[in-house]
C-alpha cells in the first residue's frame, strides 16, 4: 500500500481548508483596505460622480487581480480548498466584476456628461476617440461577452473548446485594462508607495498564474518525462491508462486527487480531460481510468503504448489530508470509484465503509479491486445495485444511510458521483447532522 500522511485531527484543531481560507480572505481584505486608503490620500475627481466612477474603478482592478489568483492553481490553495470551489468563486467574482466594470463605465461617461454639460451618447463617442477610454471601453466588452457566454443557458450548449477559447479573451481583457490604468490612474500614481504598491500587485497576480498554469506544468512534464506505459481494457466502455517516467516519488500526488491528461499525437493539444487516480501514487507510476463518455474519453483505448503524455496536476482536495475522525466511509457512484479506489490503497487506519452505486453489479467499475483492498482492510463494502426510485425508499436518504452505516456521524465521509447522486448524499448527510467538517466532496473539472 501507499504511504501517505492520515494524521487525525483533533476537534478544535484548524482544519487545512480553513487555514487557507482564512489565509486568502485575510489578503483580500489587507489588500481592499490599503486600496481604499489610497483612494481616500488621492483627493476627489473632477466632480462627484467622477469620484465615485474612479472608486468602483479601482476596485475593478483588484477584482481582476483576484480572479487571476482564483484560477492560477496554486498548489497550497488548490490542495486545501479544491479546485471546484475556487472555480465556483471564479465564476461569482467574475459576474461581481461585471457589474463593478459596467458601474465605473455607466459613471465616467455620466461624470463627463455632466462636465460638459453633453448628452450621454455625445459623450460616450468623444470619449471612444480617447486612445485611454477606448482601451478601457474594449476591454469592458470583452468581459460583458465572456459573462454572458459563461451564463448556465448559453454554457450548456456550448462544446467545452469553444467555450474555453472565449474565456482565454479575459487575459485580452486583463491586458487592455491594465494599458487604461496605466494611462488614466491617478489613484495609483499619488505617491511612490502607491506606485510601488500597485506594480508589486500586478507583478504578484500575473507571476502566480504564470507560475501555476505554465511554468510548472511546462517543468513538470519535462523533468518526469511522462510516457504511456501500458492500456488496459476494465471493460466494454472501461479502459485504464498507466502512465510511467522519471523521478515519480519526487510528483507531490496524493491517492484522491485528479490530473488533467493530454496524449500529443493521439489527440489535438487543446483537447483534455481531468480524470482522478485509481491508483495511490507510490513513486512507480500512475493510472487513469476512464468510462467512455465522449470523443476524448472513448479514444483512450487506442492511446499507443510509448507514446508522450502531457500530465498537468496533480489537483484537488479530496484528499486524506481534511482527516478529522477515526472512521471513514467512503461513498462513490459509477466511475466515481476511481478516487475512492486510489484512497482504499493508502496505509491508514481507521475502521473504513464503502458504498458503492451502480445501475447493476456488470456495471461497476474496479469492482474485484475494491473488494480485495477493503477486505486488506477490514472494511465492508455494500454494492448498491438497481435503478434510482426502486424499491420506494431513497437510497441515499438518511434513513437509508443510517440503516447501512450506524455510526455515520462518527465517521468522515468521501463522496464522489454523478452531480444528482452527490447532491443527494449531501442532503441525507444534513439530516442526519453529520458535521460539515467531516463532509468531503469534490467535483473534478477544469478551470
Amino acid at each position: 500500500m501507499a504511504v501517505a500522511s492520515n494524521t487525525v485531527r483533533r476537534r478544535g484543531t484548524v482544519l487545512p481548508v480553513d487555514a487557507a481560507r482564512w489565509a486568502m480572505w485575510s489578503f483580500v481584505i489587507v489588500n481592499v483596505v490599503v486600496v481604499e486608503a489610497l483612494f481616500l490620500g488621492a483627493g476627489s475627481g473632477k466632480n462627484g460622480v467622477l469620484t465615485v466612477a474612479k472608486f468602483f474603478g479601482l476596485h475593478a482592478a483588484l477584482l481582476m487581480l483576484f480572479q487571476l489568483l482564483l484560477v492560477a492553481r496554486l498548489p497550497w490553495l488548490d490542495r486545501r480548498i479544491g479546485m471546484d470551489r475556487l472555480t465556483v468563486w471564479h465564476r461569482w467574482v467574475g459576474f461581481l466584476l461585471l457589474w463593478t466594470v459596467l458601474t465605473h463605465a455607466t459613471l465616467v461617461v455620466l461624470g463627463y456628461a455632466n462636465l460638459d454639460d453633453a448628452s450621454m451618447v455625445k459623450t460616450f463617442v468623444a470619449l471612444s476617440g480617447v486612445p485611454a477610454s477606448l482601451l478601457g471601453m474594449l476591454a469592458a466588452a470583452v468581459i460583458v461577452v465572456i459573462a454572458v457566454m459563461s451564463t448556465r443557458p448559453l454554457r450548456r450548449r456550448l462544446p467545452y473548446e469553444v467555450w474555453h477559447g472565449l474565456h482565454l479573451l479575459l487575459y485580452v481583457a486583463l491586458g487592455l485594462s491594465f494599458v487604461h490604468q496605466l494611462q488614466e490612474t491617478t489613484t495609483f500614481a499619488s505617491s511612490a508607495f502607491a506606485t510601488a504598491y500597485w506594480w508589486l500587485l500586478w507583478l504578484f497576480a500575473f507571476g502566480a498564474l504564470l507560475t501555476g498554469r505554465v511554468a510548472m506544468p511546462l517543468w513538470r512534464n519535462a523533468y518526469h518525462r511522462f510516457r504511456v506505459a501500458a492500456v488496459v481494457p476494465e471493460s466494454d466502455n472501461v479502459v485504464s491508462v498507466y502512465v510511467t517516467g522519471r523521478h515519480l516519488d519526487k510528483l507531490p500526488a496524493r491517492a484522491g486527487q485528479f490530473c488533467i491528461w493530454r496524449f500529443p499525437g493521439h489527440n489535438n493539444w487543446w483537447l483534455a480531460n481531468p480524470f482522478s487516480l485509481s491508483a495511490a501514487p507510490g513513486g512507480q507510476g500512475l493510472r487513469l481510468t476512464a468510462k467512455a463518455a465522449g470523443s476524448t474519453s472513448a479514444g483512450l483505448r487506442n492511446v499507443p503504448v510509448g507514446s508522450r503524455a502531457f500530465v498537468e496536476g496533480p489537483y484537488g482536495a479530496f484528499t486524506s489530508l481534511h482527516r478529522t475522525r477515526p472512521g471513514t466511509l467512503l461513498i462513490a457512484g459509477g466511475v466515481g470509484i476511481t478516487p475512492v479506489r486510489a484512497m482504499l490503497e493508502e496505509e491508514a487506519t481507521g475502521d473504513v465503509v464503502v458504498l458503492y452505486r451502480v445501475r447493476s453489479e456488470t456495471d461497476a467499475v474496479l469492482l474485484n479491486e475494491v473488494r480485495h483492498l477493503v477486505a486488506l482492510r477490514g472494511g465492508r463494502l455494500h454494492l448498491l445495485t438497481g435503478r434510482t426510485g426502486e424499491g420506494g425508499t431513497p437510497t441515499f436518504g438518511p434513513d437509508s444511510l443510517h440503516r447501512l452505516v450506524p455510526d455515520i456521524t462518527e465517521r468522515d465521509v468521501y463522496v464522489c458521483g454523478p452531480p444528482a447522486m452527490t447532491k443527494a448524499v449531501l442532503a441525507g448527510l444534513r439530516d442526519l447532522r453529520v458535521p460539515a467538517r467531516q463532509i468531503h466532496a469534490e467535483k473534478f473539472g477544469l478551470a
